[in-house]
């Protein structure tokens, strides 16, 4: 006779899982939460406001929530920041509870409006951090090329393997996500900055970008294992103590067949860069990366030199490496 017990147990598990999301999801309050988490990452503060309920209400219905694999929660310094999970069964689950849902139902769209609200006030912070460092900022973006010129080779270059997920490393204003917010279905970037993820929460804060998500994690640490067609470290280099373990973290977090993006300053004699704006490095050879690259167990798929203009030649040189795991086999190297 064919045993069938595993498969039976397997069953259980499935149903029993499916009820304990059933019961979660099944009331007021914690439907009209996960509507608001599936959108954006939110705080508690935040939802006491949206939902006008108490604190301890409201954090024993995201207890239950995460507590049944629905959300999850991220700790940032003092803050808790709450989302719904992004992937696996639990997302099928939200997408078949989340999506009939009426947008026109007086209690969702309250919410709704309350929600834009708390993105005004997050981008009117963002826009007082930014005027409060423009300065600097304006002075490092005067030293090298047009920005357009850097995204449109990221893009090229990123874009090669049609990636679906993207992991940003050291996102700051979370613009590296946004340019390739349309291209992929997942994306999730982190930050040590508190200052700089709210800001990167501004940036994603759209319902267009409703799959992207910010995490407060080091690069030496990135928190997460779970791997990505797309793994990029955009002006993080240069800052860094040790750039191969950096290196090392990026790999593991990268798919096979998946492709890393570093982009970067060529190596340049802007010394105040050092005591001004804490670069460690002034920008780096392409030899230098190689021998990183070979440590970390990648290898240089192409390289990119953007060099300024004639008549603008004490600007920066962007470089942009793209590389791929060094066991991959049966790709193409492109030289």
């Amino acid at each position: 006779m064919e045993d069938t017990t595993g498969d039976d147990t397997d069953l259980s598990h499935g149903l029993d899982m499916g009820v304990g999301w059933m019961r979660a999801a099944g009331e007021p309050t914690r439907l009209r939460l996960l509507a608001l988490l599936d959108e954006v990452d939110l705080t508690v503060s935040e939802l006491i406001a949206i939902l006008e309920q108490s604190q301890p209400r409201i954090s024993r219905h995201l207890k239950l929530l995460v507590e049944a694999g629905l959300a999850e929660r991220f700790q940032e310094g003092a803050w808790a920041y709450f989302r719904t999970i992004n992937d696996g069964p639990p997302r099928a689950f939200l997408n078949a509870i989340l999506k009939p849902l009426a947008v026109h139902d007086e209690t969702l769209a309250a919410d709704h409006e309350k929600l834009e609200a708390v993105r005004e006030r997050r981008a009117e912070r963002a826009s007082a951090y930014f005027a409060e460092n423009a300065e600097d900022w304006d002075k490092i973006r005067s030293l090298h090329i047009a920005e357009d010129r850097v995204e449109e080779a990221m893009l090229e270059l990123g874009l090669r393997g049609n990636p679906k997920s993207i992991f940003d490393l050291g996102t700051g204003t979370g613009r590296v996500m946004e340019l390739f917010a349309p291209y992929v279905t997942r994306g999730v970037g982190i930050d040590t900055s508190q200052d700089m993820l709210a800001v990167a929460r501004s940036t994603i804060g759209s319902g267009e970008m409703s799959h992207l998500h910010v995490r407060h994690g080091d690069v030496y640490k990135p928190g997460t294992d779970e791997r990505f067609d797309l793994v990029v470290l955009h002006q993080v280099l240069h800052f860094l103590e040790d750039p191969p373990l950096a290196l090392r973290q990026a790999k593991w977090r990268l798919a096979r067949k998946g492709y890393l993006l570093i982009v970067d300053f060529a190596p340049h004699e802007h010394d105040f860069l050092r005591d001004e704006h804490a670069h460690l490095r002034l920008g780096m050879s392409t030899q230098l990366v190689e021998r990183w690259f070979e440590l970390a167990g990648l290898s240089l798929v192409e390289e990119r030199m953007l060099a300024p203009h004639a008549g603008a030649e004490k600007q920066l040189t962007v470089a942009l490496w793209l590389a791929r795991h060094a066991d991959d086999e049966g790709f193409e190297e492109i030289r």
